[in-house]
């Protein structure tokens, strides 16, 4: 290696611009590992990276990409050698270290997982960060009682990266899945990743939060949040739980606690980001395994290359992406 490629955003006053650099081995962090990169991903987190007024990057330049899968080149920790081919997600990637939006990565290893058996580095950033969060909803409402005789499971925002992956891995484990989207014409795609029944948006929460409304879902996977999740949770089966990563639609949830005095309903909240190394392990081995929907792997992905990525950034934030988007950083692939 001499030089790469990377695409980087830096800061001139109020204004965020990103472009791509040739960068070498030195102008990467000093981290444990340096990795190879093959694929990364486009989420939700990077767009919101992208914007100049975020709160989660403080010092700029930053290669942005919370997520990337590749091959070990140099490793000064024992857990990883050379050729081994490895997974890194969340903690500071992308944020406040530089991420996966480059040919190159050096990462700490402590925040890197070896890639399971079953799983190939492409359907690991299929999954991405977006998958993992799916995975890791799955995991804990299972953890919470849910089994699928229990009745219907919603998912929210079910054509993004989370919301099309949940719907998918919930199939697979034998649920019914209610999905619920404000794009109608994404109904056939959703009912072909699994889901028993499209709901709109309005079906969902149309305007109105009732204290306790009919009772509906068993389970949701919710990475809306906002006032929708209010309306969720007034509509959960007794003994139901919410999983709950995300807040598109808002931060503020304008809740009652009736639901969960009079139904004993549950909030799970769903940290992607932090979880501890020993679940992150188990979850990814649940994604090569029981949780593994190949089958539907190619109907959700779109594949760019790193100088398509700025104007992904723009669709996400829009909403205008569906499934996943991966980015194939390797010509020899």
């Amino acid at each position: 290696m001499t030089t790469f490629q990377a695409y980087k955003i830096d800061k001139d006053g109020d204004t965020v611009k990103g472009r791509l650099e040739d960068l070498s081995a030195k102008d990467l962090p000093s981290s444990d590992v340096l990795i190879k990169v093959h694929y990364s991903s486009v989420n939700f987190k990077d767009g919101m990276v992208s914007q100049p007024d975020n709160a989660l990057v403080k010092d700029y330049p930053i290669i942005p990409g919370i997520d990337l899968a590749g091959e070990v080149v140099r490793s000064r920790d024992d857990r990883f050698k050379e050729g081994d081919q490895v997974i890194a997600t969340s903690y500071e990637i992308g944020v406040s270290h530089d991420g996966g939006f480059s040919q190159y990565a050096s990462i700490p290893a402590d925040w890197i997982v070896p890639l399971p058996d079953g799983l190939t580095l492409e359907e690991s950033m299929i999954y991405g960060t977006a998958g993992f969060t799916a995975a890791l909803s799955v995991y804990r409402l299972e953890q919470n009682g849910l089994t699928p005789d229990q009745g219907p499971v919603l998912v929210t925002g079910a054509t993004g990266g989370v919301g099309s992956m949940a719907v998918a891995m919930l199939a697979k484990r034998g649920y019914t899945v209610h999905a619920s989207t404000g794009s109608e014409e994404h109904t056939e795609y959703l009912k072909d990743l699994g889901a028993d029944k499209v709901l709109s948006r309005e079906d969902v929460y149309n305007g109105k939060i009732k204290a306790l409304a009919k009772q509906q879902w068993a389970a949701a996977v919710d990475p809306v949040g906002g006032e929708p999740l209010a309306s969720v949770l007034s509509k959960l089966q007794y003994n139901g739980a919410a999983a709950v990563s995300g807040l598109t639609a808002g931060v503020n949830v304008p809740t009652q606690v009736y639901p969960f005095i009079l139904r004993g309903i549950s909030l799970l909240g769903i940290d992607s980001v932090y979880c501890p190394m020993e679940t992150r392990k188990k979850v990814w081995h649940r994604m090569a395994n029981d949780l593994k929907t190949k089958e539907v792997f190619n109907r959700m992905k779109v594949v760019i290359s790193l100088d398509e990525v700025e104007e992904k950034l723009h669709q996400i934030l829009k909403g205008e992406t569906r499934g996943r988007t991966i980015i194939k950083l390797q010509d020899d692939e």
